[in-house]
């Protein structure tokens, strides 16, 4: 389609050279009147080839301009046609017997500026859209599958969740999985924009479409498809770049009303100059072709899409992803961040830094009794625990009882003991005293978490668990506050972890022992006191709080329910992407203003302009071909100025 208008439009210049050049616009450019080649009439020979010009070149605008007459619209390919078939018709008349001067100059220059205009138009959403969409392109068409450990080659269409694929080096990973054999390092760049590969090995999961660097290795597949994350990335991208803005919406009313403006502003310049001039027909309707067009509402209609379509586009590439332009826009007004702890400022891999037992209690039997209460909680704490467990080759019973207590811990019956491990709270529910408080005081003032272990009624000691804080953290929140928002962290550690964490990184305020079902609430209270708020979190417990921000977050693609929920999904575990992603949706927004601005300023000059407000006391009369150029230039300073904006990268803190 692009290649099409470009088509026309070169075909319809070089045939609008001729016409230019044996018209009266062509005398006063060169100082003589030039005659055609070979006695032929300049009359007849500028109608055959504007004929071509309109009817071919200009095919786009008329057919589309009479799709919607008869759906009962005006548009403004409306505008657009009424000026090339007005221009076109009075001409033709003219060389065929009316009396009057043709102007065939501006018709073929109209047809050939519009098609100028649409063509970079269309060239700028293609390419972006061309990027997205060469992600798909990336995954290949065939995949090595192993069936009784043998490798044979299918297509991907063939493959299902839980087939075992084989990857070799250099190959391109046909879809998501989880690597169960093998190690090797593999290149994510199209996926995060972080270009240094990522080691991979038994555990690790892999996406479709991303480049198995070095190594073999074979995986099981977990998702096929549209449910890769590839495809779903590139639907919503797709959503994003087709949705409409608020402001959008506002213009495209706006744009509708402006249609009729301009068609009665041209019926009005017609019948006054015709009463009131005495230049004549050509001359009155010169003026009113000049006015239709030069108030073609192309660059309001334009203004927030163009904008919108390129910064989607170019935040995908760096691994930002905005649901839709709603979310983009909600973005630009954030004025507060609020962030979970774990996994999100904290690289989410705790681990046990300390076993500290009470006195007659050997440390192993501390570690040993909590691994086993822990081994079926999913929680990054109780993770942590049973791998140092296993680092110790700790013999590990499996509990008989399991019971998870959100935001406290978990309790377990472990040969026939009655185990707790978890926080303060937990121990005082269950009517257990404690203890360890100065121990457990000075872990906390470390940015350990705390964790008592109890059994049967006592406490038998504590065990630390710290999680380091990502490099980026501390300039993600300085590049927060340099942006003028305030940073808030929410988490369910207790309130002395939190605030060490806090002051490390200069968060301005805590919300410390958040039970998960609360996080949302808290989130709704900020915005009851006027704040507009951006939820981030890897979506650990974080979904009701994420859907409940006026902007949610998703770090690091987090878990599929925080991809629903979540308007901003950030691809890379990196901090200083949110924010990046609020700056670019602020540019965004800034730049839709501008364009609005400045269509709304070109058409309030430029349709008196040429309607010949200015002819009377100046002799200014803008010609229907100058008025096509000042269109099409007010439609490729949109475009050129959405084509600015810039790339994410650049706007990553260090």
């Amino acid at each position: 389609m692009v290649r099409d208008m470009l088509r026309r439009f070169v075909g319809s210049a070089i045939l609008t050279a001729p016409i230019i050049l044996y018209s009266p616009l062509g005398t006063s450019l060169f100082g003589r009147e030039l005659a055609p080649p070979y006695g032929l009439s300049p009359g007849l020979l500028a109608f055959v080839l504007t004929s071509i010009v309109v009817w071919w070149g200009g095919w786009p605008f008329v057919s589309s301009a009479a799709r919607s007459l008869r759906q009962g619209e005006l548009t403004m390919m409306t505008l657009i046609t009424t000026g090339i078939l007005v221009s076109y018709v009075y001409s033709a008349a003219v060389t065929f017997g009316l009396r009057g001067e043709p102007f065939y100059d501006a018709a073929a220059m109209l047809t050939a500026f519009s098609l100028l205009g649409h063509w970079m138009e269309m060239r700028s959403r293609f390419a972006t859209g061309r990027a997205v969409e060469a992600l798909l392109k990336l995954a290949p068409p065939t995949a090595r599958r192993v069936r009784d450990g043998q490798e044979e080659e299918v297509p991907l269409e063939a493959i299902a969740v839980r087939d075992v694929l084989a990857v070799r080096p250099g190959d391109i990973i046909p879809v998501d999985g989880v690597v169960i054999e093998g190690s090797s390092y593999v290149d994510e760049s199209m996926l995060t924009g972080e270009p240094v590969p990522v080691a991979k090995g038994p555990g690790a999961e892999v996406v479709g479409g991303t480049r198995n660097q070095q190594g073999a290795f074979r995986f099981r597949a977990t998702k096929v498809g549209a449910d890769t994350a590839l495809a779903r990335i590139v639907a919503m991208v797709r959503e994003a770049q087709s949705s409409k803005a608020p402001a959008q919406r506002l213009a495209d009313l706006a744009g509708k009303y402006l249609v009729i403006v301009a068609l009665a502003a041209g019926v009005v310049t017609f019948v006054v100059w015709l009463i009131f001039g005495a230049q004549g027909v050509s001359f009155a309707l010169s003026a009113a072709v000049a006015a239709i067009v030069i108030a073609c509402p192309d660059a309001l209609a334009l203004a927030t899409p163009t904008a919108i379509t390129v910064g989607v586009g170019r935040a995908a590439r760096a691994g930002v992803l905005f649901r839709n332009a709603t979310v983009l826009e909600a973005a630009a007004q954030v004025d507060t961040v609020v962030f979970d702890k774990t996994g999100t400022l904290t690289e989410g891999r705790p681990s046990v830094t300390d076993v500290i037992p009470a006195a007659g209690v050997e440390e192993t039997e501390i570690l040993r009794l909590a691994a086993a209460a822990d081994a079926q909680s999913e929680h990054p704490l109780a993770t942590a625990v049973v791998a140092a467990a296993k680092k110790r080759a700790l013999v590990v019973d499996p509990p008989s009882h399991f019971e998870a207590v959100p935001g406290h811990g978990v309790q377990a019956t472990v040969g026939g003991r009655t185990v707790l491990v978890g926080n303060r709270k937990l121990l005082e529910r269950n009517g257990v005293t404690p203890g360890l408080e100065r121990e457990a005081e000075g872990l906390r003032a470390g940015a350990k978490t705390a964790l008592y272990v109890a059994a049967d009624g006592q406490v038998l000691g504590l065990i630390a668990v710290a999680d380091r804080i990502r490099p980026t953290a501390s300039g993600a929140v300085s590049a927060l506050h340099d942006l003028g928002i305030r940073v808030l962290l929410l988490t369910g550690d207790s309130r002395a972890t939190a605030e060490t964490v806090a002051r490390t990184l200069g968060i301005d305020d805590v919300r410390a022992e958040v039970l998960p079902g609360d996080k949302a609430a808290e989130v709704r209270r900020l915005e009851e006191q006027g704040r507009r708020v951006a939820m981030v979190g890897d979506g650990v417990n974080d979904a009701p709080a994420l859907a409940a921000a006026t902007v949610g977050i998703a770090i690091g693609a987090g878990t599929d329910v925080a991809i629903e929920t979540a308007g901003i999904i950030l691809m890379r575990d990196d901090p200083a992407d949110v924010p990046a992603a609020l700056v670019l949706a602020r540019r965004v927004h800034r730049k839709i203003k501008q364009n609005l601005f400045w269509a709304a300023i070109y058409n309030l000059i430029a349709i008196p302009l040429a309607a010949g407000v200015l002819y009377p006391s100046l002799g200014i009369l803008l010609k229907p071909a100058w008025a096509a150029l000042a269109m099409s230039a007010s439609t490729v300073t949109v475009t050129v100025n959405a084509l600015l904006l810039p790339r994410v990268g650049t706007l990553r803190s260090p």
